[in-house]
């Protein structure tokens, strides 16, 4: 074996960490620079919008159209880059002990009026001896609120979504199951791959940021789904004796 290739294949898992975050650094970093020139063409169509609409112009229907659309897509681009400055700086985040009951609790109250108003019973199982995790409160919640939301989205003519924890022999777990649509294999097994989305409007980061995130706590995250049955996530966390 030559000593070029030697080298090439004998990269250290340090290096390919520092390669990592060096490319999700640069990477956020011209995601934020699109950003700001973005936001000033979204502003100004929204003026040359204003001006169309004040103008006796005969073709300014067709005009305020084309603009409007201009709009929609900077808005939909604006939305996008949001999703990937979070997804490609998912790291070093700062962590306390605390209870994912809570975390949980937070996020099903936000989403109780929306369940409500589509006829979604949220039922809670939640372990009240639940032993306590290291935690970022805000990106979990970030985490959870994606799992809810896209629950919900999957039953808009009512159902039911379970959620229960309970501990492990490994630390703790939380079970998410809906009777909503449901997912075909080949969604199941790709969804969280970057920018892979069955929505129209959607990034395709929503998942993979969750997944993200659920790692960074040192978890994971499994999945179980059946067309017209519904989905079923089981998220595991290790407790703190047990974090690295």
């Amino acid at each position: 074996m030559s000593p070029d290739r030697t080298t090439a294949t004998d990269v250290s898992d340090d290096d390919m960490r520092r390669q990592y975050h060096e490319l999700a650094e640069l990477a956020g970093s011209l995601a934020h620079e699109i950003k700001n020139p973005l936001s000033v063409i979204h502003m100004n169509t929204d003026l040359l919008c204003e001006e169309l609409e004040e103008s006796q112009w005969p073709g300014k229907r067709r005009a305020i159209a084309k603009v409007d659309m201009i709009r929609q897509q900077c808005h939909r681009m604006e939305n996008l880059l949001s999703d990937f400055l979070r997804f490609a700086r998912m790291q070093d985040m700062e962590m306390t002990v605390a209870s994912l009951n809570d975390q949980i609790s937070v996020v099903l109250n936000f989403y109780q009026a929306q369940a409500d108003k589509l006829n979604v019973r949220l039922e809670r199982y939640l372990d009240p001896n639940l032993p306590h995790i290291r935690l970022n409160s805000s990106a979990l919640q970030a985490a959870l609120i994606n799992l809810v939301k896209n629950a919900l989205e999957a039953m808009p003519n009512g159902g039911e979504l379970i959620v229960q924890t309970y501990s492990t022999p490994t630390g703790v777990a939380l079970d998410m199951i809906d009777t909503g649509c449901g997912m075909d294999e080949t969604t199941a097994m790709r969804m969280f791959e970057p920018f892979y989305s069955t929505k129209t409007e959607g990034s395709g980061l929503g998942l993979p940021t969750t997944r993200k995130i659920i790692e960074a706590h040192g978890g994971r995250i499994n999945v179980q789904s059946e067309v017209e049955r519904g989905t079923k996530f089981v998220i595991e966390f290790p407790t703190p004796k047990r974090i690295g």
